[in-house]
């Protein structure tokens, strides 16, 4: 449970749980960062309206990114945590 405290915290669910909540904010910012900083060094080149579409492109990637790599984390949390409970530990062990 994340507001358990005490000795049975487990700091990786915290951690987890703190992953997908940082999504949240990690898309819009990614996103808009790339738009606009694209939008701002294609300026340079005289290209903004291109300049905006590969950071856009480069913002969404970015985000879909970070996505999959807590997508990975938590598929290895629950691969480790089936694993304890085959061995029949419990979800407290």
């Amino acid at each position: 449970m994340i507001f358990k405290r005490g000795d049975g915290v487990d700091p990786g669910e915290r951690a987890l749980w703190g992953d997908l909540m940082s999504l949240g904010l990690t898309f819009p910012l990614c996103i808009a960062l790339g738009f606009f900083l694209g939008r701002w060094i294609g300026g340079w080149f005289g290209r903004p309206a291109t300049g905006q579409w590969v950071g856009l492109v480069w913002g969404i990637t970015a985000a879909f990114w970070e996505l999959y790599k807590v997508n990975r984390r938590m598929t290895r949390r629950d691969e480790a945590e089936l694993k304890r409970l085959k061995e029949g530990k419990g979800p407290d062990a």
